[in-house]
């Protein structure tokens, strides 16, 4: 099932069984498959689960079923280098692949950065060797969380440290004349993300390259925070014509992933990625750098715009209200103060960079109407829509509207969580979870479902529910608080990137979560 050029947008998801456990993950594949799940991935820690590939690759040929599969792989170049041999596509992690842990702060001469680029050059080859006698694609799978102290060293954890460690393995691989490879940038930071994959293609069309994107925002969450978040990210790029496949990573399991993405890709798989791009980068859709976050200046209006933190509107028999989380409301009493925008996101973007060019102030809402009944619909439409401009630094406040049967509520709802996702707004607590593969040893959806009930009224704090230490204290890396997989029944508790407890039994783990948080000051009761 190809990918990139002229061909569809292609979904895939990734298995959260134990690789090892052949009939569990065959059984899961199969019901991604028939989700529509286009591409499976599954994780190989180590050389056994690498091996087992085969087994469960000729198991899934022999029901009849030819979906490609991905081999996910982190620490271990053995494993990726077996499982090459079998799977149509391996994705390693160029931060912790073959770059070796270092000190924090470590500091490289340039003869020692060199050095070090020819070490993991040996170590990519063999890989690389292997790929080509067997046809294998390989992604190179950047994490914002996870970048090497090498490429911390010199240009920090940011979006342009994720692009250059995705170039340095990109020219690693065509040095050896292997062109066979896909690429990601990922974050559980939508704008992180956003910003990394607009500069890594930005990067390539000046270098003339043209491989194909994996689009994602890690550790997503659940329910509707989880499906909100992805699409605002995955579609800010989709906007852009950027992506030739996606995954929603929800803390579900996996074929729950596949509605979500294909509402998204409902819009879009008709764009040409590199001239849209272009026409993007080059054109006067942006008055500021797209690769780095501004907020549009505004001059404040009834409270809106400026300093101000950005309005939810609603409609009501009266016109328009504005609505703060505690509910209340507070009419709107000239509504020509504010700019009302609707259409394309292109056009939106000229218009304001007409008013810029106009030195025209005024708040900007972001107002969109939706005549569906469908909530899952809405919320993914609206939180492309809006959060592509959010994201941006185009709005001031967003009004939505949806069909007679989506409740005001639910429209509330949804306005507050596509600021918090963009985080232009944060009005609750801000959850980091990952949606679980064959390495997590614990009821992550439990455990997330019952945090988030216990410490959802935590506004501004940031908690990560975490499936391993693969990803996990990197991904956390902005959080206040991880709550971290380390073992079967196990958990680790962080504070920021500090490991505060080891190796609690799970059944006790949520209520010591909440002791250290209540133990460093950060609780609030929760008001009636």
């Amino acid at each position: 099932m190809p990918m990139g050029g002229s061909f569809p947008i292609r979904i895939q998801s990734m298995t959260s069984t134990n690789t090892m456990d052949t009939k569990a993950t065959v059984e899961q594949a199969i019901r991604m498959i028939k989700a529509g799940c286009e591409y499976v991935r599954i994780t190989a820690p180590g050389i056994r689960e690498a091996e087992n590939l085969a087994v469960i690759k000729r198991k899934i040929r022999q029901l009849g079923f030819r979906t490609p599969l991905i081999a996910d792989i982190h620490f271990n170049p053995k494993a990726a280098e077996v499982a090459a041999h079998f799977v149509e596509k391996v994705r390693i992690n160029p931060g912790n692949y073959a770059d070796r842990k270092l000190k924090p702060g470590f500091s490289f001469t340039e003869k020692e950065y060199a050095e070090e680029l020819e070490r993991i050059r040996e170590r990519l080859n063999p890989l690389l060797a292997i790929c080509r006698e067997y046809g294998t694609v390989l992604r190179i799978g950047v994490n914002h969380g996870s970048l090497s102290e090498r490429i911390m060293s010199r240009y920090g954890d940011t979006p342009e440290g994720m692009v250059q460690s995705a170039l340095e393995f990109i020219n690693l691989c065509r040095d050896s004349g292997f062109h066979n490879l896909v690429l990601s940038m990922k974050s559980s930071n939508v704008l992180v993300m956003v910003q990394a994959t607009r500069l890594l293609v930005s990067r390539m069309i000046d270098e003339n390259m043209d491989y194909p994107i994996h689009l994602g925002v890690t550790e997503a969450g659940d329910g509707e925070d989880g499906r909100i978040i992805s699409a605002a990210g995955i579609g800010a790029l989709l906007q852009d014509g950027i992506g030739d496949t996606i995954r929603v990573s929800l803390t579900e399991d996996p074929e729950f992933e596949i509605p979500v993405a294909r509402a998204i890709l409902s819009r879009y798989n008709h764009l040409p990625v590199k001239e849209t791009l272009q026409q993007t980068m080059e054109g006067a859709a942006f008055t500021h750098d797209p690769f780095s976050y501004r907020k549009r200046i505004s001059t404040a209006a009834n409270a809106i715009g400026g300093n101000n933190p950005a309005a939810v509107l609603l409609s009501s028999p009266v016109g328009p209200v504005q609505v703060d989380e505690h509910e209340t409301e507070t009419p709107i009493e000239d509504l020509k103060l504010f700019k009302i925008v609707g259409g394309d996101i292109r056009t939106i973007r000229q218009c304001i960079a007409n008013m810029e060019m106009e030195q025209d102030f005024r708040p900007v809402i972001i107002h969109k109407a939706y005549p569906t009944d469908d909530i899952e619909r809405f919320q993914v439409n609206s939180a492309i829509d809006c959060g592509s401009l959010l994201i941006d630094g185009i709005g001031d406040g967003l009004w939505l509207e949806a069909g007679p049967d989506i409740s005001r509520e639910t429209i509330q709802r949804t306005a507050f969580a596509i600021l918090q996702a963009t985080r232009t707004r944060i009005t609750r607590t801000s959850f980091i979870a990952c949606p679980s593969c064959g390495r997590t040893q614990f009821n992550i959806q439990g455990a997330l479902r019952e945090i988030k009930a216990r410490t959802g009224h935590l506004a501004g704090l940031k908690i990560a529910v975490m499936g391993c230490i693969v990803n996990g204290p990197g991904e956390m890396a902005d959080a206040d608080y991880g709550y971290v997989g380390a073992g079967k029944g196990r958990i680790s508790l962080y504070k920021g990137r500090e490991v505060i407890r080891k190796n609690i039994p799970e059944d006790e783990a949520v209520d010591a979560l909440i002791a250290l948080i209540k133990k460093n000051g950060d609780w609030k009761e929760l008001q009636p």
